[in-house]
């Protein structure tokens, strides 16, 4: 892995994902992280919100103020010791917040997007709600979202939470590479709730048709009953302590519904651990 988008707006969350990026990137070779600040263009209504009369010249005097606030507070960043051993950039921009995301992971050769799943109030505010969850279905690449302050570095078991049917082998290799980048186990569970009840008989051929299939390696498999599939996926993360829930994302329901993209966005706005997203469109 050699690049690392962090979009920033200088929440805590945001610095929790700065952090966990960070030492992600310790855990390789040549990695860079860089952090993106989007700055929304406020609209005619924004301004007057806000207390600012005028039109142009006193909305362009008040995205300069936004743009060198924010310039200020990045070379803070920069020059923070922590940092010291870490290739770390940054950029600000204008635009919508998961447009210029999106457009910095296609022109950028981003590989994973960290991200905190809530932002700050105010002007500078853009992690919160449909964003993230638009990031989380739709981006190109894999996601992380991060709640508190983890570090990558305790992450030893990860959650693989999967219906294991028709997954495509992209997604797979993904979660692969996940699961060495961390040195840690697999814990595959298959959440049966009472709306789609299979037997213990039959997701266990599943899951270990699945194992030999893609050759699977340092896993646990089970599966767990529960009311619904996203608290069934936290509440079984939550018994064994995982460190880490991995899942996929669909732009759209189709073949598998456990995996489509509301459930995943679902266990991204209430799990207290870091949720690993990959868009099973994309694999």
């Amino acid at each position: 892995m050699k690049n690392i988008l962090v979009p920033y707006d200088f929440s805590d969350v945001a610095h929790h994902a700065l952090n966990f990026a960070t030492d992600l990137a310790r855990k390789g070779s040549d990695c860079k992280v860089t952090l993106i600040n989007v700055i929304e263009q406020p609209t005619p209504d924004t301004i007057k919100t806000m207390g600012i009369v005028g039109h142009d010249p006193m909305q362009s005097l008040y995205i300069k103020m936004l743009i060198d606030t924010a310039k200020g507070k990045m070379e803070a960043i920069m020059a923070d010791s922590s940092y010291k051993d870490i290739t770390l950039k940054y950029k600000i921009v204008l635009g919508q917040p998961f447009k210029e995301i999106s457009e910095e992971i296609k022109t950028s050769g981003i590989e994973l997007v960290v991200m905190g799943t809530s932002g700050s109030s105010g002007a500078e505010e853009f992690l919160v709600g449909s964003n993230a969850e638009r990031m989380v279905r739709y981006s190109k690449c894999p996601v992380i979202t991060i709640a508190k302050a983890t570090s990558a570095s305790d992450v030893k078991d990860i959650v693989l939470a999967s219906n294991y049917h028709d997954v495509p082998t992209s997604f797979v290799e993904h979660v692969k590479k996940l699961q060495k980048i961390f040195g840690a186990k697999l814990r595959m569970v298959k959440i049966n709730t009472p709306a789609s009840f299979t037997s213990t008989r039959h997701d266990r051929k599943q899951m270990e048709e699945f194992i030999s299939k893609f050759g699977i390696e340092n896993y646990t498999h089970e599966s767990y009953n529960f009311s619904n599939e996203e608290d069934g996926v936290i509440a079984y993360a939550e018994d064994i302590d995982a460190d880490l829930i991995a899942i996929g994302t669909r732009q759209r329901r189709g073949v598998g519904h456990f995996l489509a993209g509301s459930i995943a966005e679902d266990v991204v706005n209430h799990s207290q651990v870091p949720v690993w997203t990959f868009g099973l469109d994309n694999a």
